[in-house]
């Protein structure tokens, strides 16, 4: 199992919670990503918002991109996933700016392509919205247009949304053929472009049996398209501690739910635009992406143990949220990671 966790990009994951001690700064993001390699952490994910969803569109949110190309130049193993909407990038220059951060990185560029789901936002920043499974078409040609800039010495391309005439790219990204492309979706037009143009799978907090049916729906389609096997992540929300009474004290204080929070209509508008496959409540409106889902909460042993069942339905990748960030990712470092990792080199 690699572990990865969300960076801070808003300030935190709670939306009933104002203040996480976890401000939305160069300076946070900085220290949790450099004390992260340190212990123990593969990979961390920069989300791409222009408002703050969780907080409400009035907080702090940093920019994903310019985030990524300076933690590229502080940090030394970390894999960078940033996220990209394809109907806030141009493509051709999108692919020119990711080779540039990939260099800078030492190659350690990937990226989680998410097909937009906030209108409110996209209204506000002058960007088309489209309906559901338009904004996948987009992503397609988008994703061609990028993928061809990256491989071919020139390159032209014209599709329903994007056009280039012989266009040139140099550098090239020190990854070859291109840089690790991640997709979230759970749509059937997301599950099918993500089997065929993308290298791995995200989907939302869900317990190791849901997840499981969803892992092998997905490697059935990607065997179909005679491409090499995906990878497959999810996300998950941490609370480790020494007793269940400690536990749930945690979780009432973080799901005491109050609708008039600042994020609550932006996680309306989420729902309204996308196509999830289960009914979403309001405890997993408390934390984000369905993190409460997946269980990750008890004693060290038994966060250990949700994550040996998650690795066995055929997941490798967590994305982890912890609050306040420093302080439970240092606790999660020294208590579970060593039981997950001792357990595997087991005989």
């Amino acid at each position: 199992m690699r572990f990865g966790y969300w960076m801070p990009m808003f300030g935190g994951w709670l939306r009933n919670v104002e203040d996480e001690g976890m401000e939305a700064s160069w300076d946070y993001v900085r220290q949790i990503a450099v004390r992260s390699e340190e212990i123990g952490f593969d990979l961390t994910l920069l989300a791409e918002l222009n408002l703050n969803d969780i907080k409400g569109p009035d907080a702090p949110s940093l920019d994903a991109w310019s985030t990524a190309a300076a933690l590229a130049a502080v940090t030394s193993r970390l894999e960078l996933m940033v996220a990209v909407r394809p109907t806030f990038h141009i493509p051709a220059l999108f692919a020119k700016q990711a080779a540039n951060i990939d260099h800078i990185s030492g190659g350690r560029l990937s990226l989680n392509v998410v097909s937009s789901w906030w209108a409110t936002e996209a209204r506000q920043y002058g960007v088309d919205f489209d309906e559901h499974d338009d904004r996948y078409a987009r992503t397609q040609d988008w994703l061609s247009v990028v993928t061809g800039m990256w491989r071919e010495p020139a390159f032209s391309h014209e599709g329903p949304f994007f056009r280039v005439d012989d266009a040139r790219l140099e550098p090239k990204p020190l990854q070859c053929p291109r840089p690790f492309i991640y997709a979230g979706g759970e749509s059937p037009a997301g599950k099918e472009l993500i089997s065929r143009r993308c290298d791995g799978w995200l989907t939302h907090g869900d317990p190791p049996e849901i997840i499981g049916p969803k892992l092998r729906e997905m490697t059935e389609r990607r065997e179909a398209t005679g491409l090499p096997p995906m990878r497959f992540g999810a996300a998950g929300y941490v609370i480790v501690r020494d007793s269940e009474a400690k536990v749930r004290a945690e979780l009432d204080r973080i799901t005491d739910i109050r609708q008039s929070a600042q994020g609550f209509e932006n996680y309306q508008d989420w729902i309204r635009n996308t196509k999830l496959e289960r009914r979403v409540s309001l405890e997993d409106y408390s934390v984000s992406n369905r993190g409460l889902r997946s269980g990750l909460t008890g004693t060290p042993e038994q966060v250990a143990e949700k994550i040996r069942a998650f690795e066995a339905a055929g997941l490798d990748l967590l994305l982890l949220q912890f609050s306040p960030q420093a302080e439970e990712m240092e606790r999660f470092a020294e208590e579970v990671i060593p039981l997950v990792r001792d357990a595997a080199t087991d005989p």
